[in-house]
């Protein structure tokens, strides 16, 4: 049994005003994944993702092709499962 995960990424770029939380959204749905997506004041969205670690690694890869012309990086931080979200959604 794989033990789920959490991950915190930060998509720095033109990624606010261009429906990025919306798109997360729509991509999570494809795969097992909760959590959030949400707007930094300083210009960066935050994504919180909770699910096996193969999950998360396809929803940040689709995401990222998603918006690719948006992102001109990415960070990544991983940590155990806080089992705290039951979907996936946008938090203002």
């Amino acid at each position: 049994m794989t033990m789920a995960e959490q991950r915190i990424v930060i998509f720095l770029g033109n990624v606010q005003g261009v429906g990025f939380r919306f798109t997360a959204c729509r991509v999570a749905g494809n795969y097992n994944v909760t959590g959030t997506a949400r707007n930094c004041a300083d210009g960066t969205v935050e994504c919180v993702v909770e699910g096996e670690a193969s999950e998360i690694d396809a929803f940040v890869a689709e995401l990222s092709d998603s918006m690719a012309g948006c992102i001109r990086r990415k960070t990544e931080q991983t940590a155990p499962a806080s089992g705290r979200f039951n979907s996936f959604g946008v938090t203002y």
